[in-house]
């Protein structure tokens, strides 16, 4: 559960709980789990005297020794610790010299030897994924999952010389999931919980508080580490088996059969709970019972009859594909013709031939465009021929789709038959009479042009924040549904009429779309209120009105992308030309946060659709409903079916397996920079699909004492207050020149104090709810950790009494620049502000820009001079001059550092979905 967990990693790490006891601790380990436990109990008090991590590989260090080596923490990369079983002297002796009470170990794969892990005065403790004693060694995720378990979880134990033997210190549990695989398991709760817990069991032994229950032998047990060599698929047991010993080896080392004489590795296991859809059978080597390749993928039988499906298959080459591709050779089955129909072929031949007039004869293969077609040609086709049959649909573009005679008769025949009218559009609504109207909300995913339960029917509440009621229930989407949707989007982009189509028919469809959603304003606005808290008013103007004015601007970007010609050294006697050439990427995935649920779509989908491609989109878990509803709108404009794919769900579920997903082309993501990383892992190990991130911020607004104070206190209001501060750009600490502090303050004060906080529906409130309850509580606890550390709290800080997520408009004054809100990125309503010195611009630039974050900056001065160089000094990718939060479809809007990469807005967006391709003709 990559992002959900990263969500819980999120919130943790920004959470400071503070203890009196505190201790010096060596961390042995690595990876990004090892890198989290360090920051975390770092962030706790505790000081990390040294790290012992594992070398360098090709170069690049591990990430936590990244983290160490930046926080300048004595980092050690040993090779290995001992010799032929002997520990070496100068390794121990470098590890004893950093004086540690305590060796926490949160992924370590070296052997330490014993007289290192009793060394310190509280000894080791090691994480451990299994619920202990069950499942020691290695492959404890994976056996978790081979066996059928219904528990998983982790252990925190004792370091001893024994085989994960140790004492237990701590343990927990989660239930497993039918469909859950090793990658699942792990991000959803044994990475994030398992952070959690190594911190408290650090902080149980500085307190004294640390059991040591012996492990018991009773349930022991010890399976070797899984090799591809031993995961063959023993077909001979029940479809359970067999689905769980699929899972467990996904994705490492992948569990394989034989089939065709070809070792084939089998991934993307679920169980069949209904009948088994219809397809072509195909032999497996070892199965009683031929396997079924259907359109959603292949079944397989166990020896119970109970059928199981998987998803995708990998050759030996390592080329993977859809088993729903197995037999596909990318033609349609051909239909017989009745004799009736034989002769309105010949009728049409004669058409074709009066318009073809330089062919001798119009053969089966004969290619409309290739012998000499031109757009008025087809033109004239279409209606010759809906003149001869009256009532027959036949659009233009069924000639580009059909370019040959005989795909044309085999096209033009289905018409004729009606087997492939679409299907009208059926929608079950959840409806609502809010804001003096009927709102109409589909809630199911949709895939391919329709709506549908999600494969497993499982739903999820969404919540209204205004008062904590349930709004409906949305389909929560699965690994299958995904797949279901990027195979619809790959095949809309591969074979459907969108891949071919005019760029300007294109954009005539997004304007369309456009129109569509201005129609609908009113409600889509509602439901951007209902859904996600948003003031009404607001959600009118920018959450809607912006997501309109970006269709339109990337609509009229459709026909205006263009390659160029290059001058190239000429190879005399012959000649050159080079020219490139912008194509589309292919099939795109697209994760939109919780703050901006339609106006997030729009700002990276319309982009993305312009370039020519198709997409597959993950709204927010917590706000879906605007993003559905916008899928009906697609289908009234006139969209194909499979370009435009919305799927709920979880991070963990749908978002990662995007991220794994080998036929996604790019990934567009807006959240937080945490989540942002394990995209950029996770999109590189599958497929070095292309990333963009818009990521977390923590944006310095300076406001100098030559301002104009009336606007500089309207616009620093509106800086982090805007949307309840649900801002990606909201100000996330005010510096305010020393002259000018106190007055500045108390202007403040005076204006959210007449500021209204309420029901986000009516039009006068200025400030509505937090988005869910947990970003609610988060806020509390930031605000506390604030006046912890000293700030002073001018104002709020506390949930406003009343049902609902609702939050003080707050004001905290006095922060110095190592205190954890200065730092951290609140996202709420909790305006942070600095004084500086007078007259000290390079001194607030330095303060400014000491973050890690890079999305927007802001400087209000009447002195042009100094605004243009503190401008050209801020190191973020948007610079407010006078302003803030002034944002417009044809500015490029993105972060540099941790704040992300990559463009949304303007024409550097569309190069975010477009690949250049360069051609050299030799004439």
């Amino acid at each position: 559960m990559l992002w959900t967990a990263n969500r819980i990693i999120r919130k943790f790490s920004t959470s400071s709980n503070y203890y009196q006891n505190k201790l010096r601790l060596a961390l042995i380990g690595q990876s990004l789990f090892g890198q989290e436990v360090y920051t975390n109990l770092r962030k706790q008090g505790h000081k990390v005297v040294g790290v012992f991590t594992v070398p360098d590989r090709d170069g690049k260090a591990d990430p936590l020794a990244v983290a160490a080596e930046k926080d300048g923490t004595p980092v050690f990369k040993f090779p290995r610790w001992r010799v032929k079983g002997k520990p070496i002297p100068e390794v121990v002796e470098a590890y004893k010299a950093v004086g540690a009470e305590l060796n926490v170990m949160p992924f370590c794969s070296q052997f330490i030897p014993m007289n290192v892990i009793d060394h310190p005065a509280h000894g080791s403790i090691i994480y451990h994924p299994s619920i202990l004693p069950l499942h020691r060694g290695a492959s404890a995720i994976n056996w978790t999952l081979i066996q059928g378990d219904k528990k998983a979880g982790f252990s925190i134990f004792w370091a001893d010389d024994g085989l994960d033997t140790g004492p237990i210190l701590l343990q927990r549990e989660c239930p497993v999931e039918p469909n859950d695989t090793v990658d699942s398991l792990y991000n959803r709760f044994l990475f994030p919980e398992g952070i959690k817990a190594m911190v408290e069991s650090v902080q149980l032994i500085a307190d004294g508080k640390a059991t040591r229950v012996p492990q018991t032998e009773e349930g022991a047990s010890y399976e070797g580490i899984q090799k591809k060599s031993n995961s063959k698929v023993n077909f001979a047991q029940p479809a359970e088996a067999i689905h769980n010993w699929i899972r467990g080896h996904d994705k490492v080392p992948g569990a394989w059969t034989v089939i065709d004489g070809q070792t084939v590795t089998l991934y993307g296991s679920s169980m069949l709970g209904s009948s088994v859809p219809a397809g072509q059978p195909l032999e497996i080597e070892g199965a009683s019972q031929a396997g079924v390749v259907t359109k959603n993928g292949l079944v397989l039988y166990g020896s119970d009859s109970k059928a199981l499906m998987v998803k995708n298959l990998q050759y030996e080459d390592g080329k993977m594909i859809s088993a729903a591709k197995y037999f596909s050779s990318g033609d349609t089955a051909r239909v017989e013709l009745t004799d009736d129909e034989k002769k309105i072929a010949e009728e049409i031949r004669d058409i074709w031939k009066g318009i073809l007039s330089n062919v001798a004869a119009i053969e089966e293969t004969t290619d409309f465009f290739k012998s000499g077609a031109a757009s008025m040609d087809v033109v004239r086709l279409v209606e010759e021929i809906k003149q001869k049959c009256a009532g027959l649909q036949l659009q233009n573009e069924d000639v580009y789709m059909a370019t040959t005679f005989q795909d044309f008769i085999q096209m033009f025949v289905r018409r004729l038959r009606g087997e492939d009218q679409e299907e009208e559009m059926v929608i079950d609504y959840a409806t609502k009479d809010v804001n003096n109207m009927t709102v109409k909300m589909p809630w199911q995913c949709f895939i391919n042009g329709k709506f549908e339960d999600a494969e497993n029917g499982k739903t999820a509440d969404t919540i209204n924040p205004a008062d904590g009621s349930v709004i409906c229930k949305v389909a929560y989407a699965s690994v299958g549904d995904v797949d279901r949707a990027v195979a619809a989007a790959k095949e809309a982009f591969e074979v459907g009429p969108w891949g071919r189509m005019n760029p300007r028919d294109r954009g005539t469809l997004l304007y369309k779309l456009a129109d569509l959603m201005e129609e609908h304003q009113e409600e889509l606005a509602t439901i951007e209120s209902i859904d996600s808290g948003a003031v009404y008013t607001l959600a009118l103007k920018t959450h809607v009105g912006m997501s309109i004015q970006t269709f339109r601007y990337f609509a009229g970007w459709c026909d205006k992308i263009q390659g160029k010609t290059i001058p190239i050294n000429q190879a005399r006697p012959n000649r050159n030309l080079t020219f490139t050439k912008k194509e589309p990427l292919g099939v795109c995935a697209i994760v939109i946060p919780w703050n901006y649920p339609l106006m997030m779509l729009a700002w990276k989908s319309a982009a993305c659709l312009a370039a020519g491609n198709t997409l597959v989109l993950k709204p927010a878990q917590v706000t879906p409903l605007s993003a559905l509803k916008f899928a009906e709108l697609t289908v009234k404009a006139g969209i194909p079916k499979g370009v435009i794919n919305i799927v709920p769900g979880s991070g963990g579920m749908v978002g990662q397996r995007m991220s794994d997903h080998p036929d996604i082309r790019k990934l567009g993501f807006t959240g937080s920079t945490p989540i942002g990383k394990q995209i950029m892992k996770s999109c590189a190990l599958s497929n070095l699909k292309k990333v963009s991130l818009e990521l977390g911020g923590k944006s310095p607004l300076i406001i100098f004492s030559d301002c104009d104070m009336d606007k500089a206190v309207r616009m620093g209001m509106s800086s982090v207050f805007f949307n309840k501060g649900e801002n990606c750009i909201a100000a996330g600490r005010l510096f305010v020149e020393e002259s000018i502090h106190d007055e500045y303050i108390r202007r403040v004060v005076e204006e959210i104090k007449k500021m209204k906080v309420g029901d986000p529906l009516h039009r006068s409130t200025d400030h509505g709810p937090q988005n869910h309850k947990a970003h609610m509580d988060k806020l509390v606890e930031y605000c506390e950790v604030g006046v912890k550390e000293g700030a002073t709290l001018v104002y709020g800080g506390k949930q406003v009494d009343r049902p609902g997520f609702f939050m003080e408009p707050t004001l905290f004054t006095d922060v110095e620049d190592h205190m954890f809100i200065a730092k951290e990125e609140s996202f709420g309503p909790i305006m942070v502000v600095s004084k500086f010195k007078d007259g000290d611009i390079d001194g607030v630039l330095s303060r400014a820009n000491d973050t890690e974050f890079g999305l927007a900056s802001g400087v209000f001065t009447r002195d042009i001079n100094k605004a243009m160089y503190v401008s050209e000094r801020l190191d973020a990718g948007t610079v407010f001059v006078n302003t803030y939060n002034k944002t417009d479809v044809a500015s490029p809007f993105g972060g540099f550092k941790q704040s992300g990469f990559g463009k949304d807005l303007g024409e550097d967006a569309l190069n975010e979905y477009l690949r250049t391709k360069a051609v050299t003709v030799e004439y």
